[in-house]
């Protein structure tokens, strides 16, 4: 069949071709990562409920540098640093709340990174394939021009260019779209994960001018039974 495509229907499919090995590579990249990243970001949560001071969970982000919740603390913590020298309770706020809010779209922006080529193949490809599509139906016509009679040989040639590049190019976007759609999901879910943390982040050192008046070290902040 590869044989007797035309000069048009072979373009078609090797553009198709480049596409749909992109998108396969964007697939199998971010399936890694949201895999990485929703194990790291579980065992980051874990241990930041059960650590009673930021140094230890500090020691952790290198361990669970793929996790979103771990870019969000190391971020925080790096502000609470810089205003405390890494002890006591922090003297304002504010700039801790804006050092979370950026550190939480940026760890949402990396995650959505290279999916909008899923969503343009998939939404491209099958106008690619209409296009060999249309080119078929005219070298169809040409050869019934040329033939002089609506015979089958006349019309095969075009007819299958056609139909080969209209099955490719959905081949391609097939996968491309339910593979975006999956993934913008994962982000929605990573997005509220992360809002979620940044909010029980704050929380926390919100709480640690109350403890610091509790014989515990300066910054214990785990939470009360």
């Amino acid at each position: 069949m590869m044989s007797q495509l035309g000069p048009v229907a072979i373009a078609v499919l090797v553009v198709l071709a480049l596409a749909s090995f992109y998108s396969w590579m964007v697939i199998l990249a971010k399936w890694g990562t949201f895999r990485k990243a929703t194990r790291e970001s579980r065992r980051f949560i874990r241990a930041f409920r059960k650590a009673g001071r930021l140094q230890e969970i500090s020691a952790l982000t290198a361990d669970c540098a793929a996790s979103p919740l771990a870019q969000v603390f190391e971020d925080v913590y790096e502000t609470y640093k810089r205003q405390t020298g890494g002890s006591g309770p922090p003297r304002n706020l504010i700039p801790l709340e804006r050092s979370a809010q950026t550190a939480a779209s940026e760890a949402v922006t990396r995650l959505e990174r290279r999916l909008t080529w899923l969503a343009t193949i998939a939404a491209t490809s099958p106008f690619v394939g209409l296009f060999g599509t249309v080119m078929g139906v005219v070298e169809a016509f040409h050869g019934l021009g040329t033939a002089g009679a609506a015979t089958l040989r006349a019309v095969a040639p075009g007819i299958a260019d056609a139909l080969i590049t209209t099955a490719a190019g959905l081949f391609v976007a097939v996968p491309a779209v339910v593979a975006y759609n999956q993934f913008a999901a994962r982000v929605r879910v990573f997005a509220a994960a992360v809002d979620d943390f940044a909010r029980e982040l704050l929380n926390a050192l919100e709480e640690m001018p109350a403890r610091a008046q509790q014989p515990r070290e300066p910054e214990d902040f785990r939470r009360e039974a």
